[in-house]
């Protein structure tokens, strides 16, 4: 190579730190430069033997079906799709509560489709809880899989329902790596269905689940088309009884799964091309698909999301938000996230042992910062920071959080160089009028646990490597940028 690898980091971070507003725009390196020579040296976590860039894109997704009681047809599904014996997961929270028992009336009503109940799974779920249900799921011989409840209950049901089928596996053989093995699944899973009971995760739409590796104090997961569900069932009556806390924080994973995917890398600059199609990842990067379907749910989360927070009975905004839901998790689902997510992991799992910081109105006696919160908390940094990458989509999403477009001269007066601080301003315009905490600070953390986050955040390869702008992740630049960004989230 005519330069060495730390050179051309150094390049790089220099051409990102000169889009700063502090910079004239003389002095701003070429956008595209920095991409190819990034493009260059990026590396994805799959473990395939491919050097070529990504050249195809692939879009997966559930069938969903979206209705006020729709939750009344599940039992005539399962027996539609002959259902021998179903598995049905919840939370003790659900298990009391109306979406639960209208699936029993459903499954109850139907002849000879016998069904047995996990009501145990826990919010934020842990390597311990994902094993308890994996257990009880691997003594019964189920045909299909049902979840009812928010993202922890219908990720633990994937969970429960690939090492159902991989009797002898491990949990970390399916980790993604380098967490885990992040092996391909090759055999086909059982059916599964899933009613959501927020309006957050989209995981009634993706192949992803999560959980916290408490004995790393961070989250990661499981990423694979071949857990999606095969149906969602989308039942507006279904969040009449959430919290409006969580209604906020489900809603804040909307907001960030749209951002987020909006502005990933390209699927085209991802490398390496795999080998063999069955190793494309499920989080490929930007797309025109994902994009059509992350911008419908950023509009909808800004317009709705400020609604609920004001009155939980907003029947509108609760549809809205709904759909906002499954259409970022179709976006998402196919492009991924990235920085946001990635630094989240760490914020909420050493939260545990380290602030214990507990936020209010959620029914648990143990700390939890929610994962919507977790996500928002350095949203107006990452955005500042990735903006230079393409500005073009960033003054979109600015246009959108100003209620305006971006042909309004207020959007078209602002140069390029100066998108990112104008965004960062307007995240945190919104975040503010949720009610979300002002930063880092605010949950307990301080500058002395910025190495521990940034740790905690760099196995994060997944999403890391759809970051624009990032450079080399595990090397001293990536590290540098992602301390910065995480310094600039301690407040706002």
């Amino acid at each position: 190579m005519a330069a060495s690898r730390s050179s051309i980091f150094r390049l790089i971070n220099a051409s990102q730190h000169t889009a700063c507003p502090c910079h004239s725009p003389s002095h701003t390196h070429s956008h595209s430069g920095q991409l190819n020579a990034l493009s260059q040296l990026r590396t994805f976590a799959t473990p395939v033997n491919a050097v070529e860039k990504e050249y195809a894109f692939e879009v997966a997704a559930s069938n969903l079906r979206f209705g006020d009681g729709v939750t009344a047809e599940v039992g005539k599904d399962l027996k539609n799709m002959k259902a021998r014996k179903v598995g049905v997961f919840t939370d003790p929270n659900v298990a009391k509560l109306l979406p639960m028992k209208n699936t029993i009336a459903s499954l109850e009503a139907e002849s000879d489709l016998p069904f047995e109940v996990f009501d145990q799974v826990v919010a934020e779920p842990t390597e311990d809880s994902w094993r308890k249900a994996i257990a009880w799921s691997r003594k019964h011989d189920f045909s299909h899989i049902l979840a009812v409840g928010g993202g922890s209950v219908i990720d633990t049901a994937k969970a429960a329902n690939l090492f159902s089928v991989y009797k002898e596996a491990e949990l970390m053989d399916f980790i993604n790596a380098p967490i885990g093995k992040g092996l391909p699944i090759s055999q086909s899973l059982l059916p599964l269905i899933a009613i959501p009971t927020t309006a957050g995760t989209g995981s009634e739409t993706t192949g992803t689940a999560i959980l916290d590796i408490t004995s790393r104090s961070f989250k990661t997961g499981i990423a694979n088309r071949a857990m999606k569900p095969v149906l969602g069932i989308v039942d507006t009556h279904n969040t009449e009884s959430c919290p409006t806390a969580v209604h906020i924080s489900a809603g804040l994973d909307v907001l960030f799964h749209s951002m987020e995917s909006y502005t990933a890398i390209p699927y085209t600059e991802r490398t390496p091309r795999p080998a063999n199609p069955i190793l494309r990842p499920a989080y490929q990067g930007s797309n025109p698909v994902a994009d059509i379907f992350s911008l419908w749910a950023l509009r909808t989360t800004v317009k709705y999301l400020p609604r609920i927070a004001k009155n939980r009975d907003d029947t509108e905004a609760r549809r809205q938000m709904l759909l906002a839901s499954s259409f970022a998790g179709i976006g998402f689902g196919n492009a991924g996230v990235h920085l946001c997510h990635g630094m989240s992991y760490p914020i909420s799992g050493l939260n545990k042992k380290g602030p214990k910081y507990k936020h209010p109105g959620y029914v648990t006696d143990l700390p939890i910062i929610p994962h919507g919160v977790s996500v928002a908390l350095t949203g107006p940094a990452v955005f500042q920071f990735t903006a230079p990458s393409d500005p073009d989509r960033h003054r979109e999403a600015l246009a959108i959080f100003t209620n305006t477009s971006v042909t309004d001269p207020s959007i078209t007066c602002i140069p390029d160089r100066d998108i990112g601080a104008h965004l960062y301003e307007a995240i945190a315009r919104f975040l503010d009028g949720l009610g979300v905490p002002r930063g880092l600070k605010a949950v307990g953390y301080s500058t002395s646990d910025l190495d521990m986050l940034v740790e905690g955040t760099l196995p994060q390869r997944r999403v890391l490597d759809l970051a624009p702008g990032i450079g080399d992740v595990i090397g001293s630049d990536g590290r540098e940028h992602l301390a910065k960004i995480l310094e600039r989230s301690m407040e706002y």
